[in-house]
């Protein structure tokens, strides 16, 4: 349906209405998990509390969040300042706070949804800078039209006058269609990505539960009997038993986090930017500038390569890149090899292509084996002749394990490392079993740093460290003659480049 209406955003607005609920929402949800393990112990000792005053303190604490979620909705406007280019917001309801972005310093600009946020209409615009590691301001609650219209307002940093014709911005703003990534590339990379982060995830949750359930001297879980029934099993039947329930859960968590993060993951064009589009519960949409993307990491393992499915790590520029939070994170999940070829070319405007190579010395493989293999064992047979933790049957057989995993592993890692110097493009790889292929554009370097500890001397190795605003590449170990010609090439490409990288 056509609806023409003008938008001044020169002038303070609030936002929407429904927003009250959304903040009401997320300050519910907020209190709720800073107080869980105390949930947890009234839930169970419910029968002994007294319902009047559980109760009234439920009742009071949601009356005051509600009144305080109103309040935040009073406070909160926003506008840009035509004059001065920049994008201001102001809020707080005691602290006043005032947000002020100059406009051509804006990188990226996000509009997510919620689940909330889904059921009552409304959207969330994220505004990121290049001088912080995270979001320099937000709208929680704004309608799709005002809030694409504002988008594309922010991120191309025109001074027109902003007027909504919903006919003229789906004109204008029809993205076309380049890449979607389908549910059974999704369910490829669930099971084959992110196996620590996944047992961090379960191993956290078990104990915080193992430990507030102990706390309250319940008999939900009987520990005895857990151990009992191990310990009448084989040890290596029980440790297969551990094992394979944990592998089950990780691969069970990564896929339903894959799916939940990423379901319906469309790449289009729009303009001179990229439009990502994801989310199930959750859903995010993400306008970028190719131009101001600082480095890109393709990452694949053994499996993924089988199955052709590849993840692209996209950075931008951060105050501190590498701690950016991993939800902020720009990743392309699932996508094949054509489909990375195409998105790379979408990014650099060319396919990068690796040049010369180069190759760390020897010693690194020596140094590794040296600190994470044979101190590891010395370690642990210092350990066993000074006490009696385990057997000598025993020390030998994960001694064994622990070899063969680790040396496969520094083994696969010194033969991966590698770095690649063409005339457009700075590669390295790295990586045991996720490969990781780095690739920075050596006009966006902005430091270059080399190093060369006294005992490298008479071997003539070192290191450098390119560092750009969106994370760095460091090469360690290699032949520092030349090093130290890559760095006057560098720099040289620095000084004489005349491109924009930001």
């Amino acid at each position: 349906m056509s609806m023409n209406r003008s938008v001044d955003f020169s002038q303070p607005q609030r936002q929407s209405l429904p927003g009250i609920l959304v903040m009401f929402a997320n300050s519910l949800q907020k209190t709720v998990r800073a107080l869980w393990p105390m949930l947890l112990i009234w839930l169970v000792k419910f029968d002994s509390l007294n319902k009047i005053v559980f109760f009234g303190s439920v009742a009071g604490v949601v009356v005051l969040i509600g009144i305080i979620s109103y309040l935040q909705y009073l406070f909160f406007t926003f506008h840009i300042d035509e004059e001065n280019g920049e994008f201001v917001i102001q809020k707080g309801v005691l602290n006043k706070t005032r947000i002020t972005i100059q406009l051509h310093k804006i990188q990226q600009v996000n509009i997510n949804q919620s689940l909330i946020q889904r059921l009552v209409g409304v959207h969330k615009l994220e505004i990121d800078t290049a001088g912080s590691d995270k979001k320099e301001a937000s709208i929680s609650a704004i309608s799709h039209d005002l809030a694409t219209i504002l988008k594309e307002r922010l991120i191309n940093h025109s001074q027109q006058e902003t007027i909504v014709d919903s006919e003229k911005v789906a004109i204008e703003e029809s993205p076309t269609s380049f890449i979607k990534i389908g549910l059974l590339s999704l369910v490829k990379i669930g099971f084959t990505s992110n196996y620590i982060k996944s047992f961090a995830l379960i191993f956290v949750f078990f104990t915080t539960i193992i430990e507030n359930l102990q706390q309250l001297n319940t008999d939900v879980i009987n520990e005895d009997e857990v151990t009992n029934y191990l310990d009448a099993l084989p040890n290596i039947t029980s440790f297969m038993i551990v094992v394979g329930i944990f592998i089950v859960l990780i691969l069970i968590v990564n896929l339903i986090r894959t799916i939940l993060k990423y379901f319906d993951f469309t790449i289009q064009k729009s303009k001179q930017a990229i439009v990502l589009s994801y989310g199930l519960l959750s859903t995010k949409n993400t306008l970028l500038n190719p131009n101001k993307v600082q480095k890109v990491t393709i990452t694949q393992n053994f499996f993924q390569k089988k199955l052709d499915i590849i993840t692209i790590g996209i950075h931008q520029a951060s105050s501190d890149a590498e701690k950016v939070k991993e939800k902020d994170k720009i990743e392309v999940p699932g996508c094949t090899q054509l489909e990375s070829n195409e998105i790379l070319k979408l990014l650099f405007d060319k396919l990068p292509q690796k040049g010369a190579l180069f190759l760390p010395n020897w010693r690194k493989l020596a140094v590794n084996l040296f600190f994470l293999l044979l101190l590891p064992i010395v370690i642990s047979l210092l350990v066993k002749l000074n006490t009696d933790f385990f057997t000598w049957n025993e020390w030998f057989i994960y001694s064994t394990i622990f070899t063969l995993f680790s040396g496969v592993l520094i083994w696969f890692s010194y033969r991966n490392y590698m770095l690649f110097v063409s005339n457009d493009f700075i590669i390295k790889q790295n990586g045991a079993w996720d490969i990781d292929t780095t690739i920075i554009e050596p006009y966006k370097i902005q430091a270059i740093e080399t190093q060369q500890f006294f005992w490298q001397k008479t071997t003539n190795i070192g290191s450098v460290t390119l560092s750009t605003a969106g994370g760095n590449i460091s090469f360690s170990t290699g032949n520092y003659t030349e090093i130290k010609n890559l760095v006057n090439y560098w720099l040289y490409q620095v000084e004489t480049s005349d491109k924009n990288w930001m």
